[in-house]
């Protein structure tokens, strides 16, 4: 009963559990993999947005296997991310379709505008 009380107020802990071991994953990579994957991830906290935890968590679970799958079979940076880097993580990130923070804000802005309009008329 505890654990469902602290997982209420603070988010799931299996998802926790299960992002510490994607970091670990991350950290565990060679050189260049490691700081390139690092790059992207900084990049995907900026860019994506995911705030539904389940799939942030297939998320970067997918892409910790990717890096892996790299180092192991040895892949040039540019072969796994292209001349477009942006791009790249753009298009990985909108693969994850989930809830996003800017969600909340698009139907905010959404209702306003309705509401403004029916009032006018």
């Amino acid at each position: 009963m505890t654990a469902k009380w602290i997982e209420t107020l603070t988010g799931s802990l299996e998802q926790k559990k299960q992002y510490k071991q994607y970091r670990a994953r991350i950290e565990a990579l060679p050189e260049p993999y490691r700081s390139s994957a690092k790059a992207f991830e900084r990049y995907f906290m900026y860019y994506g947005g995911i705030t539904d935890g389940d799939t942030l968590v297939t998320m970067v679970s997918d892409f910790a296997d990717l890096w892996e799958r790299a180092s192991v079979d040895g892949t040039p940076i540019r072969a796994i991310v292209g001349d477009d880097p942006v791009e790249f993580a753009e298009d990985f990130a909108r693969a994850y379709d989930g809830k996003q923070w800017i969600d909340k804000e698009r139907k905010r802005l959404t209702d306003a505008i309705d509401q403004a309009a029916a009032n006018q008329m």
